[in-house]
């Protein structure tokens, strides 16, 4: 399954997400389009693993600043604030990988106070109740805020995971972004909910 999955990040990155409607269907793999018929805690972990996926690309649809890259050996960090619901998982997910020849290190905070170099950043839905107070700390930051936590981008966060019915979608919040001097390429905003604070 772990083979699979990044065989298809892959090709999910080259086809540049031609074709893909507004909402993302999970139909990866026969084992990962019906989580209800899957054990109980079976299902949370294949659709985490699906989500390491996109992590990795949303790295290459998203621009970055020059400063956020001091040099061309610093890596692209994709971190975890809170608890993991990842696992090993998403570090087997960017193993070996390079975007824009950068290779891709994976990163796990406790605090925003811990974060120095980071460029893509999942909260946790363990922290929605300090969603305000750690997107507060983050502002200014070159960082792209990606979580599954409800009200994301209401509270001013960048991309959030809807999951529905089996079915994976985004919802992404583009002047959260753009204050962050991030671009976001039209080709991950095509199949994308825009919103903004408050219109989730």
């Amino acid at each position: 399954m772990a083979h699979f999955l990044k065989a298809f990040a892959r090709t999910w990155a080259r086809r540049e997400l031609r074709g893909l409607s507004a909402v993302w269907l999970v139909a990866f793999a026969p084992a990962l389009t019906a989580w209800r018929d899957l054990p109980a805690q079976t299902a949370p972990a294949q659709e985490y693993q699906l989500k390491a996926v996109f992590l990795f690309n949303f790295a290459q649809f998203v621009e970055w600043p020059p400063q956020a890259f001091p040099d061309r050996q610093v890596p692209l960090v994709i971190g975890v604030l809170g608890e993991d619901p990842f696992g090993a998982y998403l570090d087997e997910t960017v193993r070996d990988e390079k975007v824009n020849n950068r290779p891709l290190a994976v990163q796990r905070y406790r605090r925003v106070e811990e974060i120095k170099s980071c460029h893509v950043l999942f909260i946790s839905r363990s922290e929605s109740d300090r969603l305000d107070e750690i997107l507060a700390g983050l502002k200014g930051r070159n960082i792209l805020t990606v979580s599954d936590a409800d009200g994301f981008a209401q509270h001013g966060g960048m991309i959030r995971f809807v999951t529905e019915k089996n079915k994976i979608r985004l919802k992404i919040n583009l002047d959260a972004a753009k204050a962050a001097n991030l671009t976001i390429s039209s080709k991950l905003l095509r199949p994308a909910e825009i919103v903004g604070p408050g219109g989730e």
